[in-house]
């Protein structure tokens, strides 16, 4: 009953397991629980943030995946990813595990300051291929059509030329409102065919969690240093990593676009 009830609602908790067996007659301790559903393979585990998906947005997924199938490497060696990210200054992106005595779990050594609201933050823009990080920029405003438009004009085809992107490179991003795709087109920039709701296809997310890392372990205290820190940290990202693919869990890897960074 815990194995066959666990597997058709996931989120049931040991304390609903422990009641319902008990109105079934049958007394039973938290730990038992735990120990049956581990000893038939399943564990507790944090669930994982997805995009929230309707039927329209699942099919343009699997259409999507469908047609990039037999794609070979190469192709996607000669697109340029990008996309927008938020880093804050004292957040969720802070190294969580340290090393320490019984006792010492308040020294400052072993404990990571947190403030309201992260204390601060900063939106970044940037974007990158398999054969490397392009650039990457801080977003000062809020964004719109406009400001989208001129950071696409000062930075994507620098961004190529530096990357030694070859002819007919392939552009990939979220953003698609009507004049921005009018922009593109005038600009004769071949862009790659996207679904919405879909950032968890775009492997540049696994570029951003390495980013994040990296900043969090210099601990920058303010937000001057957050930048500065974030622009050093994102340039010392070797072309090799950027272009290592392994596992990463979502349909861009099943469609065989190999992940040009590792899975989060």
């Amino acid at each position: 009953m815990i194995t066959r009830t666990v597997s058709k609602n996931p989120r049931t908790t040991r304390g609903d397991l422990v009641n319902d067996l008990q109105r079934a007659g049958t007394k039973v301790t938290k730990a038992t629980i735990s120990n049956t559903l581990r000893h038939q393979g399943l564990k507790s585990c944090s669930a994982r943030r997805v995009p929230l998906l309707k039927p329209v947005h699942v099919q343009a997924r699997l259409k999507f995946a469908r047609e990039h199938l037999d794609d070979p490497e190469e192709d996607w060696e000669n697109v340029i990813w990008s996309d927008e990210t938020k880093i804050e200054l004292f957040g969720k992106n802070s190294t969580r595990r340290v090393w320490r005595r019984k006792n010492a779990e308040l020294h400052p050594k072993n404990t990571i300051p947190t403030v309201k609201h992260g204390g601060g933050n900063i939106m970044l823009w940037g974007c990158f291929s398999a054969k490397g990080p392009g650039r990457l920029i801080r977003v000062k405003e809020r964004m719109n059509g406009a400001m989208y438009r001129e950071i696409l004009s000062n930075n994507l085809l620098p961004s190529a030329r530096a990357l030694k992107m070859k002819r007919g490179w392939v552009f990939q991003h979220d953003n698609d409102p009507k004049h921005t795709k009018e922009w593109l087109r005038k600009k004769h920039f071949k862009v790659l065919e996207w679904p919405s709701q879909s950032p968890d296809l775009n492997p540049i997310e696994n570029l951003w969690r390495e980013l994040k890392v990296r900043v969090a372990q210099r601990q920058p205290q303010n937000i001057t240093a957050l930048q500065e820190i974030c622009m050093e940290e994102w340039a010392k990202i070797p072309a090799t990593a950027s272009a290592r693919g392994e596992e990463t869990g979502n349909v861009m890897c099943v469609s065989t676009a190999p992940p040009p960074y590792s899975a989060k």
